[in-house]
């Protein structure tokens, strides 16, 4: 058995195969893999009982869900009203510049995935971006570098750690 399936079954065990935990264990995968492999997917249709195609519809519909893999720092651009009447297109440019991408895409070194949201619910923040947890406001075009900066530094600082 490959380390995956016996990942994805620690995560179905740790909700005793409960069929309502379905999103929980969707989290979990995601949370290890950073997206949900259809692998992962079928063996958990499998398991549960559940139809995969159901399984697929829950992955789709939530936002925080990828079928396709992501970079281990997720950007999110807010465009919703208040954000957009403060810059947050220009935002998005400008982050789609730095990365070498569109909204959507994730860059070829695995390290960014940025995405657009119509509303984080922090208009008077706004411009917000988020990065991973990390809530950036009032956020710049001049701020797009050292927020990229700051992630780019934390991978590097991570790798030497795994290193020594």
């Amino acid at each position: 058995m490959d380390a995956e399936r016996q990942k994805v079954k620690s995560f179905i065990d740790k909700y005793n195969g409960e069929k309502r935990a379905l999103i929980a264990i969707l989290q979990d995968i995601q949370g290890e893999f950073n997206y949900l492999p259809s692998e992962s997917l079928r063996l958990v249709s499998e398991i549960l009982g559940i139809p995969l195609i159901d399984i697929i519809s829950v992955a789709t519909f939530y936002r925080s869900f990828s079928l396709e893999p992501r970079g281990k720092h997720l950007v999110t651009v807010c465009l919703g009203t208040a954000c957009h009447v403060r810059g947050g297109p220009k935002i998005l440019e400008e982050f789609e510049r730095k990365l070498n991408l569109k909204a959507g895409q994730t860059t070829l070194d695995k390290q960014f995935s940025l995405e657009t949201v119509a509303c984080l619910g922090c208009c008077a923040i706004g411009p917000v971006v988020v990065v991973d947890d990390d809530y950036h406001a009032q956020t710049t075009i001049r701020k797009v570098d050292s927020i990229l900066k700051k992630y780019r530094a934390k991978e590097k600082k991570n790798e030497e750690n795994r290193k020594n």
